[in-house]
């Protein structure tokens, strides 16, 4: 590849990273920034208020992630003492764990690969 190039040097690999399923997307970056922004907030609301989405958006993405999975990573409760809200469960906390490790990982490959351009 790198001889194809007029200055090898000056490049560098870049992909962004996602986990599909046969019917959607189930996890990239922007649903992570989501759980998390989730996790920070308590509530969805909140947490797409905070990453510029509509409310709408966001519900539907915590839907498609909750339907593939093996069990749901959001749960919500509605009004009561508490006020409502939203919280990562179990696997939700997993699912992030798990996600920004692999980010780690794949980030690792893209600059081995840029190494071996540059080289």
């Amino acid at each position: 590849m790198k001889d194809l190039l007029p200055d090898p040097a000056t490049f560098r690999i870049n992909g962004r990273l996602w986990i599909e399923g046969p019917a959607d997307r189930f996890l990239g970056i922007g649903r992570l920034e989501l759980l998390q922004r989730i996790q920070q907030l308590g509530s969805i609301s909140k947490a797409a208020q905070a990453m510029n989405m509509s409310y709408k958006r966001a519900w539907e993405l915590v839907s498609s992630m909750n339907a593939q999975a093996r069990e749901p990573l959001v749960s919500t409760q509605t009004g009561g003492q508490r006020g409502g809200g939203a919280f990562l469960t179990a696997a939700g906390v997993r699912a992030v764990v798990d996600f920004e490790a692999l980010q780690l990982r794949f980030q690792a490959f893209v600059d081995a690969e840029t190494a071996r351009l540059h080289d």
